[in-house]
């Protein structure tokens, strides 16, 4: 269980490092878009996130 919870965070690390050093001023461009975005938007955009990634979790350990 630990590895797959390892394995996640490494390829989180690879996607957001591959946006950073591929698109650095497209980053700071949604970074500023973001400020536009209310904070409880903000909040529930990222609980269907979290809700989202452990769905997809789920399915896979079913299969």
């Amino acid at each position: 269980m630990i590895d797959l919870l390892v394995t996640g965070v490494a390829m989180v690390l690879i996607i957001e490092g591959l946006a950073y050093a591929l698109a650095p001023s497209l980053i700071e461009r949604m970074l500023e878009a973001m400020r536009d975005v209310p904070l409880d938007l903000r909040r529930l955009i990222g609980v269907s996130a979290i809700a989202a990634g452990t769905a997809m979790l789920w399915i896979l350990q079913a299969l």
